[in-house]
This record gives C-alpha cells, structure tokens and sequence, in this order.
C-alpha cells in the first residue's frame, strides 16, 4: 500500500470514528436536518421568486401581485431566519457535546494508563492533546456535523431552480464547478501538513512553557530568564511562520474559487444576455437563473472552507486517536476478584522487571514480608529499590515471577481492591492547589471534621496549621508551593494517617529535610507505621536503623538480609555503605563546628 492509500484509509477511519459519535444524538440531527431543508428551501424560492418580480411586477406592471409578492418575502425571511437559528443551534449542541465526549474520553484514558506511559511522554505533550488538538477536531466535527448538510441542501435546491429555468444555460454553469475541485484538493493537502506541523509545535511550546513554570526557582537561581525566553521566542516564531502559511494558503484559495466562478458567470451573462436580446428568454427568467447561481457560489465556496477545516480536524483526530488507541498496560482482568484485606503476609516470588527490553533493573527477587513487619530497602541509587515497591501497587507490572498477598496474585485482584490497601509518602510530596482540609481528605473524601483533625494532630501538623490564617481552609498553592518542606510533609503523612491503609511505602520521605523538619516528621512517621506493613526506602542508614529487617538492594537483586547489627557483622555492602556514612556525617559535623564558633565568637 502506498503512503497516500495508506493516509487515505487512516483518513476513512478518523472519520468513521467521528461520525460514529453523531449516533446518540440522532433526535437533535433529525430536527436540525428538517429546518435545513426549510433553509435550503426558503434560499431556492428566493431565487425562483425573481422572475415572477421581474416579468410580472417591473415588466407587465402587475398591481395585485405588487401586494402580494411583498409580504410573501418578508414571510419567507421569517422562515428561513427561524429555521437558521434553529438548526444552528441544534448542531453546533451536537457538534460542542462530541468534542466535549472526546476531551473527556482522552483524560479517561490518560488516567488508566501506566506510569510507564508518563515516563516516555512530557506532560506538555499530553497537555496540548487535550487541549489544542481537541480544539482542533471541535472544527471538523462541528463542519462535517453543521456545514456539510446545510449546504448540501441549499445546493441541491439552487442546482434545481437553475435546471428548471435554463437547463442548457445550467449544465454549461455547473460545469465550471468541477474546476474548482482541482486547487481545493491541493490547498487541502497543503493545509493538513501545515497543521499537523503547527500542531507539533504547538505541543512543543506547551512542553516548555509547563517545564519553565514549574521550574521557575531553578530558571531564576542559575539566572537563565533570557535564555528560556530566547528558547520560547524561537518556538513562538516557528509556529508564527507555520501560521502565517496557513493563512497565505487559506487566503489564496477563496480569490482563487472568486476567479473561477468570475469566469463561469462571465460566460452565463454574455450567454444569458444574448438570449435576452434576441427574445429567447426573458429578463425575468435569466436574472432568476443568475440569483440561483449566485447563491450558489456562496454554499459552494463555504464547502471549500469546510474542507480546510475538515483537514485540520483529521491532523488532530491522528494525534488525538494515538492516545486513546494507546493499550492500557495494567488493566483489570474479566473477573477480577476483590482482594480481602491483608491478614498474613506479601511474598515476591522469582520477580524480575525491565522498564526496556534486555535491560533488567530486578532479577529473581524472591521476598516475604509479615503483616505488621517494618522492612527497610538500602542500597546505591538505581539499584531497584523504588522498583521493587512500585511493583506492589502495579504501578509497573512485572516482567517475570508474581506478587502475592496472602496467596493472592495482585494481578488477578480489582485495582482498586489492591491499592485502596496502600498508602504512599514519597520524597516528592505531591499535594493539589487547593485547601489543607482537601488535601489531608483527599484518601478518604467522607472524612468527619473530627477524624481530619485527629490525622493532622497524629501527623505533628496542627501546630503550623493553626498558625495560618484560615487554619484548615487556607489554600497551600501549587504542589504546596506556600508551605515549607517539613509542612508539606506532614501533610502527606496526615494524608496517608487519614486513609488508614494497612500498607505503608515509604520513598525517601526525610531525606530532603533540615534536622529540625526531619526530627517532627520521623515522630509522625512513627504514628503513621504503628501496626502497618511498612516498606521503607531511604538512603540514610540512621533512618533505617529500627527496621524489623533491612535488605541492601544491588544491581536488581537482594545481596544482604537482616538487622542492623547483623548486616554490620557481615562486612559487606552495607557495612561499606554505613562507613561512608558515618566518614561523611564526621565531615559534616567538622564543617559545621568552626562556623558555629565563629558565629558564636561574633555574637
């Protein structure tokens, strides 16, 4: 199959799948397509009223008929005004309640969809899907759904009153309309690649445009404001220019269909004329033919602009369907069971995983964890640690073995059975621009007052919680941008305490903290695990020290097991591990005595 074959067929099938949208709303598009007839109609005896106005009112001075024809008109206006607004209405309804379906499937869609997915995509990127792109499609689907049948109908209506007063004279007039077809193909080819490279770039500037605001701090502390500016002024021109060829393509094709239709309807008057003068037809007759003719020229061109919409709309509509046509990785299976809560024990058997074919980051991770056992994961960065916990959840599914609670395998349970079990405080504390309250409550949107505050209370919140001046109702910004680190922190473990879930996974939680910050959120963290199933990841060994049982994780497999103590009298990784600790923890404490004296001595 060739390329053009090729697009052609993706093209039937885009339009297939838009037009399948229009189903559930056939009532609607059965009222509009009535009034369209009643448009279409009132514009063709518009035109076939302008003989009987010239021949018998200006011509044979018809009196009786100067009452009459008059009011006729005006009610012919009324109708067709009537009619107009009605299916306007009507289908631009069906067309916006489509695109607003389409927004809301593809945000859907995103949200099944795997981490892993995020992992390879901006989020920019997807930001201008559902936005730009679908902005994009509302044109076609509103033009396929509102022009395309309108003007049809005017058409058909207006070809009938030329046929009927001239047909010579109408057959050598729609001749010239296949003429036109020519240039409005290849202006349509031209425009759909002009738009799908303006919407690439406009996916670009969304990318940069979400990276520099949401590292905003970093922009301005390494002073690169004109830098980043250079880099959004060059992606701003590119897509000016993509747009400015845009609007030269769509701004040549409308004079180029004027001049052609110049010289059909130069031709039909010489004609039309010539049989005025020499008594072959009337004047009523040929300026009733050239009404219709020049209304039809305005649905015709209107079809051409339909088109370049329609092109950019399937531009789109490729974007668009390659998200939502994306296999959800991690889904249910038919039948999924609800997986009861956890009684006695997690077991990883054999488990391997790869983010990339043959490059294994776990290998053969065999692991049981007892209900109520704190288990701590140490070991050099991009050793598998966070890997191994996000299997739990199936945030990634694993490549090789299984992952049972109490014998269950977690991919033949419900997702939201296994995850409702899990709790989560990352180092990247992900909180929402909204309230305190909301956030705390987010895990459990049922939530009394008195359980919210009991989880900020456990969580060694309530103190700087007060302090604000709304308290629970104060707005925190975005990602908690309002509140210091330790705050946010402890908000997240509020958040977690709140949600009750017997399964705690703990990613670094302390590790960006100052000493004071770190010493409140390792006492909420100690409320937060009493009684849970805890996997503790964290590189600073002294976090870690308390663990029930501690596993160094290296190059994607376990390579020591045991307590502190234990793992100290192997003498291997982790003893090594522990040593470079403790060497820079003492490198630490010196830098930091001469400057508490000299601060002390300048005091």
């Amino acid at each position: 199959m060739t390329d053009r074959a090729a697009k052609r067929a993706r093209d039937k099938r885009h339009i297939k799948r838009l037009l399948s949208m229009v189903r559930p709303y056939w009532k609607r598009l059965a009222g509009a397509m009535a009034l369209m007839v009643l448009v279409g109609a009132s514009t063709s005896a518009m035109a076939y009223l302008v003989k009987p106005v010239m021949d018998k009112i200006f011509v044979a001075k018809d009196a009786d008929l100067l009452m009459l024809l008059p009011l006729g008109i005006v009610v012919l206006y009324a109708v067709k005004g009537g009619a107009a607004y009605g299916q306007a209405y009507l289908m631009q309804f069906v067309g916006q309640r489509i695109v607003t379906q389409y927004r809301i499937d593809l945000y859907a869609h995103l949200q099944r969809l795997s981490l892993s997915y995020y992992d390879r995509t901006p989020t920019g990127e997807l930001m201008s899907r559902i936005t730009n792109d679908v902005n994009q499609m509302q044109g076609a689907v509103s033009s396929v759904v509102t022009g395309v049948l309108k003007d049809l109908f005017t058409i058909v209506g207006l070809i009938a009153v030329i046929v009927f007063r001239d047909w010579f004279l109408a057959i050598f007039a729609l001749g010239v309309f296949p003429l036109c077809v020519i240039p409005l193909v290849k202006f349509g080819r031209r425009l759909r690649k002009i738009s799908h490279r303006s919407q690439e770039t406009m996916s670009d500037v969304t990318v940069l445009l979400h990276e520099t605001i949401a590292g905003a701090r970093i922009v301005k502390g390494f002073c690169r404001e004109d830098y980043e500016t250079q880099r959004f002024t060059d992606e701003a021109f590119r897509l000016f220019r993509l747009r400015m060829k845009d609007i030269s393509t769509r701004a040549l094709s409308s004079p180029t269909m004027e001049f052609l239709g110049g010289l059909g309807i130069a031709g039909i008057l010489f004609y039309g004329g010539w049989q005025v003068i020499h008594g072959v037809s009337t004047p009523g007759t040929f300026f009733s033919f050239l009404t219709a003719l020049i209304l039809l020229y305005e649905p015709v061109k209107r079809l051409s602009g339909i088109n370049n919409d329609i092109q950019n709309g399937l531009a789109a509509a490729e974007r668009v369907y390659r998200v939502l046509d994306e296999p959800v990785e991690i889904d249910e299976k038919p039948g999924a069971v609800e997986l009861p809560t956890l009684a006695n024990q997690i077991r990883y058997e054999g488990v391997s995983f790869s983010y990339r074919p043959n490059e294994p980051v776990l290998t053969g991770i065999d692991l049981t964890v007892p209900k109520g056992q704190v288990l701590a994961l140490v070991g050099t960065s991009g050793g598998g640690k966070t890997t191994l916990v996000n299997l739990l959840p199936r945030f990634y599914e694993v490549s090789a073995g299984a992952i049972l609670i109490d014998g269950v395998d977690i991919r033949a349970a419900s997702l939201t059975s296994l995850r409702s079990q899990i709790a989560i405080v990352t180092q990247q504390t992900i909180l929402f621009n909204d309230t305190i309250w909301n956030n705390i409550a987010y895990g459990r949107p049922g939530a009394t007052k008195e359980q919210v505050a009991a989880a900020a209370e456990a969580a060694y919140a309530t103190g700087f919680i007060e302090h604000l001046p709304q308290g629970m109702d104060s707005m925190i910004g975005e990602s908690g941008v309002l509140l210091s680190g330790g705050e946010r922190q402890r908000l997240s473990i509020a958040r977690a305490l709140l949600a009750d879930r017997p399964i705690l996974i703990l990613d670094e939680a302390t590790s960006s903290l100052d000493t004071e910050s770190e010493m409140q959120v390792q006492k909420a963290l100690e409320n937060l695990m009493a009684g849970r199933t805890t996997f503790v990841i964290a590189h600073r060994l002294s976090t870690v020290q308390r663990a029930d049982r501690i596993l160094v994780v290296s190059g994607g497999r376990i390579v020591e097991e045991g307590c502190h103590e234990e793992l100290l009298a192997l003498e291997g990784v982790y003893t090594r591990l522990h040593r470079m600790q403790f060497t820079v923890d003492q490198g630490l404490e010196a830098a930091a005595s001469p400057a508490a004296e000299a601060a002390g001595e300048g005091s």
